[in-house]
C-alpha cells in the first residue's frame, strides 16, 4: 500500500528562515526541489530557460550544501535524492519539484499534482532476468515471482493487475546484482540504454511503463497561492515546450 500522506497546512508557507505567513494570502519565497543525479543535468537548463539560475558552486564536487539561492530573491532550490523530491513536495517542504514518473507511481501521493511533462529523463521501467533464462521462460505463464526492485508498490500493483503474485525484495540500489548473487532471479528497474543490464548479463522481458520527468506541485500551495505558483507552472511549461 502507498504511504499515507498529510495535507500541507494551507496557512503556512516556507520562508528562508523557517517562519510562516498566516492567512494564506501571499507567498514570499518559493522552494523548488530538484533530484540529484543524471536528471539534474537536464533539469538545470530547463529552469534557466524559465528564468531561474542557481548560484555558482551548486555542481562543485566539494560542496556539502543542499540548499542554494538563485538569481531571484524569491526563489531557492534544494537538491535531494530523486526518491525524496515527491516527499518534500507532498508534505509542503517544497512548493515545486522535478520528479520522474517512476517515483510518482511508486508513492502515489495525493497532495502532489503533476501538471507538466518536461520531456527529460526519458527511460522505461522494465522486468529483466538473466539471458540464460529467457529461452525457457514465458512471462504470460507467471503466477508467482520473486522480484528485486526499488519499486515494490508499483511492482505489486502491476503484477496484481494481471493476476500474478509478486514477492518484492526492496533494494535502494545495485538492483542488477541480485540475479547473479541469488537474491532474486528477476528485477524491476529503470532502463535507458540497456548497457547496465548487458554488463550483468540481463535482458528485458516485460515493459511496465515509459518514464519521463514531470514538474510537480503541492496541491495546497497551488490552491492557496494560485497567482505565484500558477505563474511558475506556466513559465516552466513554456520552457519545456521551447526545448
Amino acid at each position: 500500500m502507498p504511504p499515507k500522506t498529510r495535507s500541507a497546512n494551507p496557512r503556512l508557507s516556507a520562508r528562508p528562515g523557517g517562519s510562516a505567513v498566516a492567512g494564506g494570502k501571499s507567498v514570499d519565497h518559493v522552494i523548488v526541489a530538484l533530484p540529484k543525479g543524471r536528471l539534474l543535468a537536464e533539469a538545470m537548463p530547463l529552469l534557466k530557460r524559465a528564468g531561474i539560475v542557481v548560484e555558482q558552486g551548486w555542481d562543485s564536487p566539494d560542496t556539502r550544501a543542499m540548499r542554494f539561492s538563485t538569481n531571484r530573491p524569491d526563489v531557492s532550490v534544494i537538491l535531494v535524492r530523486s526518491f525524496d523530491v515527491a516527499t518534500f513536495v507532498a508534505f509542503g517542504a517544497a512548493h515545486l519539484g522535478v520528479s520522474g514518473d517512476d517515483v510518482l507511481m511508486e508513492f502515489d501521493y495525493s497532495e502532489v499534482y503533476a501538471p507538466v511533462d518536461l520531456g527529460i529523463g526519458r527511460c522505461r521501467l522494465s522486468v529483466a532476468e538473466p539471458t540464460d533464462m529467457v529461452a525457457g521462460d514465458d512471462p504470460a505463464r507467471w503466477s508467482h515471482i520473486r522480484v528485486a526492485t526499488k519499486y515494490p508498490n508499483l511492482t505489486q500493483r502491476h503484477f496484481a493487475a494481471r493476476g500474478v503474485e509478486a514477492e518484492c525484495i526492496k533494494l535502494n540500489g545495485a538492483v542488477e546484482l541480485a540475479p547473479g548473487l541469488g537474491l532474486s532471479r528477476r528485477i524491476v528497474d529503470l532502463v535507458s540504454s540497456g548497457a547496465t543490464l548487458r554488463a550483468h548479463k540481463l535482458v528485458e522481458v516485460e515493459h511496465i511503463a515509459d518514464v519521463t520527468a514531470r514538474l510537480i506541485v503541492n496541491r495546497t500551495a497551488l490552491k492557496t497561492y494560485p497567482t505565484v505558483i500558477g505563474g511558475w507552472i506556466e513559465r516552466i511549461r513554456a520552457a519545456a515546450d521551447a526545448a
